[in-house]
């Protein structure tokens, strides 16, 4: 059995919090299993600092930062920077690469992705950066940001860090997001309502295999294991298109191609739940008659994957008065909480001056503290 980890794990909210803090004085080395986001976060720091993200190969002016992206195993000497003869002096002259934009003195935010999987002499390459804040010989604009990402050394990746390396870094565990988190995060990049209802239906696939107590648990990376396909909050994103066709695919080939994304336990699973979205009340029906459409109380998967439904398309307060009063009709406080929350979080302005909604928090306080 693994042993339980003991070490405080940090979300992605404070991995970025901690960059944009520290960023500029010390080179954040951000640690979690495959699949959980890490690679996410570049971008969502542009989002942070309200930067356009589009390709890290264009030039945005009026931006704060340049975003520069290196895929560290798969960089060569010459990708990163290189001697290059200067035949009038007869000396050789450092050249930087352009990937890193030193030429328009813009501060940069550099994500060194998987930089522990990088050779030995790209590794010593990289250090000079991570440590000192050069390439080659020239120095990053001040101001500039800069973190790693890689993985456990236990998921058994081939993850190794010169001696020399770790005790001049800021280290921290990321921890995989919550059913909710992930679910909220899922909401707002269009994931359809089929996979964000099994997730929140079975939080265990958002456990880590570092938890302890997880060898049953069939949905999740282990290191252990030969089957290299598990449901991550990666490879579940990576599901949508086939859920989202599986009219068209049918159900053989949709099991198929789940089982080859997200591994044959959670596939199976999760094709119930795209079944079940057949048969759920339709948010047209909710709309005209929210004390007369199906609200089907004994059948959680239902009632969630109808909200997600109603967080996706509510866009007045109309709409959100009369979904409220469906929601009302569910017997179970904590299963209308996830609605609340959504809405929270994914549509504040709308939910945070509707009436029902305002209601709803006072009545249901104590719940929600």
């Amino acid at each position: 059995m693994a042993r339980a980890n003991t070490l405080p794990m940090v979300d992605i909210d404070e991995c970025k919090k901690l960059i944009r803090t520290i960023g500029d004085k010390a080179s954040v080395m951000i640690i979690s299993e495959p699949g959980v986001g890490k690679s996410s976060i570049l971008k969502a720091l542009a989002e942070d600092f309200g930067d356009k993200w589009r390709s890290p190969k264009d030039e945005y002016p009026e931006d704060k930062y340049d975003y520069i992206y290196v895929d560290c195993p798969n960089k060569e000497l010459m990708d990163v920077a290189a001697s290059i003869p200067n035949h009038q002096s007869k000396t050789l002259e450092y050249y930087v690469s352009s990937l890193f934009k030193l030429d328009n003195g813009k501060p940069k935010v550099i994500m060194l992705d998987e930089m522990l999987k990088a050779p030995k002499m790209m590794q010593v390459l990289f250090t000079r950066l991570v440590l000192e804040r050069f390439v080659g010989d020239k120095a990053l604009p001040e101001g500039s940001l800069l973190f790693i990402t890689s993985n456990n050394a236990t998921d058994g990746v081939g993850d190794s860090m010169l001696a020399h390396v770790g005790n001049r870094i800021v280290k921290v565990h990321m921890a995989k997001p919550t059913a909710l988190q992930w679910s909220q995060w899922a909401t707002a990049n269009n994931i359809s309502s089929s996979i964000r209802t099994w997730v929140v239906m079975n939080p265990r696939v958002m456990a880590s295999y570092i938890d302890g107590d997880q060898d049953d648990n069939e949905f999740i990376f282990k290191p252990s294991s030969t089957v290299k396909q598990f449901a991550s909050p990666r490879s579940l994103a990576m599901a949508d298109p086939i859920v989202r066709n599986s009219d068209i695919l049918g159900e053989n080939t949709t099991l198929a191609a789940l089982c080859g994304t997200i591994g044959e336990a959670a596939a199976r699973s999760l094709t119930a739940t795209i079944r079940l979205e057949k048969n759920i009340a339709k948010y047209e029906d909710i709309i005209a008659d929210p004390l007369g459409a199906v609200c089907p109380q004994e059948d959680v998967a239902a009632l969630l994957m109808t909200m997600f439904q109603g967080v996706d398309r509510i866009d007045s307060h109309d709409e959100l008065s009369k979904f409220m009063t469906w929601v009302e009709r569910v017997k179970r406080e904590e299963v209308q909480s996830i609605f609340f929350t959504l809405m929270m979080r994914m549509k504040i302005k709308l939910a945070g001056q509707n009436d029902k909604i305002r209601q709803w928090a006072k009545t249901n306080l104590e719940l929600m503290g």
